[in-house]
């Protein structure tokens, strides 16, 4: 695929992955359905003297024209965030629907084969140098009783130069969906050869599925 042809980041954040493709030499455009971090993404592409469009949109209502796009980026575990299975058909038509016949849809989540069956209950902290000194950063995980869904808890606690800690608790919900769920949503989207690569061989921190729309 020539990098001129137009890639949509559709949960592009802060513009994490976007800026890494626009740094590669990719056109890309993002979108988002917070406010808070398109703009922040805006602000991170300018601070690098870049072009990279951004606009505040669900990945199950997207603002782009039908077949316009080549390839189609949903990564660091955003679909999960649609917890139906009628909220994924949406989205996943919805991809297909901005993408051109043969266009690519890459999609990455955590490995929800392996936490559906241990159903861990929190993450290890992680420790890293903020501005405003050190910040830990952990997450709770509730499992609802069907065993897919859960509810996160994310705590980050930012330590004060006087040596007090403040702590920000935020919460969502994700649907532990399985590669094997994935590909057959992909399937009755109208998406062929879905194939799934491991972090070993991607180097990508989450397993990437791939798949192409018919």
């Amino acid at each position: 695929m020539p990098p001129e042809e137009l890639v949509l980041d559709c949960a592009c954040g802060i513009g994490t992955q976007a800026l890494g493709l626009v740094s590669h030499g990719w056109s890309v455009i993002g979108s988002d359905l917070s406010p808070t971090a398109t703009s922040r993404a805006r602000t991170e592409a300018t601070g690098r003297d870049v072009r990279l469009p951004v606009a505040v949109a669900d990945m199950c209502a997207l603002p782009f024209t039908d077949a316009g796009l080549a390839a189609l980026v949903c990564a660091d575990n955003a679909l999960p965030h649609l917890t139906t299975s009628g909220d994924l058909a949406v989205a996943l038509a919805e991809f297909r629907r901005v993408l051109r016949p043969g266009g690519v849809a890459l999609i990455s989540t955590r490995d929800y084969d392996r936490a559906r069956q241990d159903l861990p209950t929190s993450t290890p902290p992680g420790v890293h140098e903020s501005r405003q000194g050190r910040a830990i950063t952990f997450q709770l995980w509730h499992w609802h009783d069907d065993g897919e869904r859960y509810d996160l808890e994310h705590f980050q606690l930012v330590e004060a130069p006087d040596g007090t800690w403040s702590v920000t608790r935020r919460t969502t919900t994700y649907w532990a969906i399985t590669r094997n769920q994935l590909t057959s949503a992909l399937d009755d989207a109208g998406f062929r050869s879905a194939t799934w690569v491991e972090p070993a061989e991607s180097g990508f921190f989450q397993p990437l599925v791939l798949a192409r729309r018919a």
